[in-house]
């Protein structure tokens, strides 16, 4: 298979390779911009807990979007709450802020992707390996690394209206 005159290479990765815990979550990276030539990053959450948040963010660099495999999740973007299940896929466009959480009971398993790539790099350079105990993260190097990154963090999520 060619494109643009060079010669593709497939890659593919499996649950068990390099996965590590992301502000606490298990995950991993599915698919890098050094594997897409730069295209998009693909990231999986396996077992968000129930009451996890993200921080309210804005990226300035990529698109991020976001596809439910289970529980349930309440996206907000540019400040309109909605809360999506199973199945459901949101996009939150680059220069708007957005943020989740994970809501009802059950565990949340999504996929994060972002076009084009390079926001996997942010991920794996807060990454903790799987093994070590639950921490709280570190907001200062988070709000430093993101930075660099091309991510405004503006803080907890806005309040969700009832």
């Amino acid at each position: 298979m060619k494109a643009q005159g060079v010669m593709a290479t497939p890659t593919m990765n499996f649950r068990g390779d390099g996965a590590f815990r992301f502000l606490g979550v298990p995950t991993q990276v599915r698919a890098a911009a050094k594997t897409t030539k730069g295209a998009f990053g693909l990231i999986e959450h396996w077992e968000m807990p129930p009451g996890f948040a993200s921080p309210y963010h804005t990226h300035h660099r990529e698109d991020e979007s976001f596809y439910i495999l289970q529980g349930e999740v309440a996206f907000v973007i540019n400040d309109n709450w909605q809360r999506v299940g199973a199945g459901t896929f949101v996009f939150g466009p680059r220069e708007v802020a957005h943020g989740f959480k994970a809501v009802g009971d059950k565990p949340v398993q999504m996929l994060v992707q972002t076009t084009p790539g390079g926001f996997e790099q942010f991920v794996m350079e807060l990454a903790q390996p799987l093994r070590d105990p639950i921490a709280p993260p570190d907001i200062p190097k988070l709000i430093e690394t993101a930075a660099r990154y091309g991510i405004e963090i503006h803080g907890p999520l806005p309040d969700e209206p009832s």
